[in-house]
């Protein structure tokens, strides 16, 4: 089984993804940690019962990974267009202890089996050749910490909770399926869509907010 891990605002720097979400949850989501092997950092907060928000975007003072990025951050023209267009809370990343499993079913979808970091591993993602989205967003990232659970004890918790996470989707029906077949435990409702794109309904002290 599939398990929700975290949702993903996918920025084009960190300033506008700390600003964005600012905006929607009224909340300063403090940095979280620098991914040297992907060229990559983020900041993190707490949504309740082991499931956390990540805003994350390409590092400018990082070297290049030597490999693709993982949520499509190269292809920084595509991510700044998804901005504008108001697609900033972008995927979401579902949790396993079976990566293996998935992949050899699946691979056509989530891509390769990296471990990460390159030199020390000590947890498995999922990526695309190419770097890209699974299904553009649509299926999520997969994520195997080896048996070992996210410690939320660095994420910050500052009252925010996860009520409602939705996704807009122009065939509702086939992604369903892919989620039926994937077992997928708290997936997002799906509804159709023009485009796609993800709502998340968060309560936070001061009343819901949603964040897009």
């Amino acid at each position: 089984m599939l398990k929700l891990d975290h949702i993903t605002v996918i920025a084009p720097s960190l300033a506008e993804g700390v600003l964005h979400v600012r905006n929607c949850l009224d909340l300063d989501v403090p940095f979280g940690q620098r991914h040297a092997y992907m060229g990559t950092h983020n900041h993190l907060l707490q949504l309740g019962d082991t499931v956390y928000l990540e805003i994350v975007a390409l590092d400018p003072e990082a070297d290049a990974p030597g490999r693709p990025r993982w949520f499509g951050l190269d292809d920084q023209d595509q991510l700044r267009s998804d901005w504008d267009e108001g697609r900033r809370l972008r995927g979401w990343v579902a949790r396993t202890d079976r990566i293996d499993s998935i992949i050899a079913r699946r691979g056509d979808v989530f891509g390769a089996k990296v471990p990460l970091p390159a030199a020390d591993p000590s947890f498995d993602f999922t990526i695309p050749d190419d770097g890209s989205l699974p299904l553009d967003g649509a299926a999520p990232s997969i994520i195997d910490r080896r048996g070992k659970p996210r410690s939320m004890a660095a994420i910050a918790d500052l009252g925010a909770r996860l009520r409602s996470f939705t996704l807009e989707h122009p065939e509702p029906a086939a992604v369903e399926a892919l989620y039926r077949a994937l077992t997928i435990d708290r997936p997002p409702e799906i509804v159709r869509g023009s485009k796609l794109r993800y709502r998340a309904r968060i309560e936070t002290l001061a009343g819901p907010r949603e964040l897009t």
